[in-house]
């Protein structure tokens, strides 16, 4: 297996574990990710050094948050 530092992003495991999963969400709506969470919209948002965040209007999932963070740790 290549040294890691020396892969670019998309050659990492943790890059293509991203491009799976937009592919298995990008085809549900947006009105599904609210009736599947009714909290979704208070628990993705985030308010910090007076910038206020809210990611509950974007295809996004505990999962990918898992996948996005596990991709910085790369």
């Amino acid at each position: 297996m290549p040294n890691p530092s020396t892969l670019t992003l998309i050659q990492l495991p943790a890059w293509q574990a991203l491009v799976d999963h937009h592919r298995s969400m990008s085809a549900r709506h947006l009105r599904q990710f609210f009736a599947d969470d009714p909290q979704r919209g208070e628990r993705l948002q985030v308010e910090a050094a007076g910038l206020y965040l809210d990611f509950s209007k974007n295809r996004i999932t505990d999962e990918t948050l898992t996948l996005l963070v596990d991709l910085a740790r790369g």
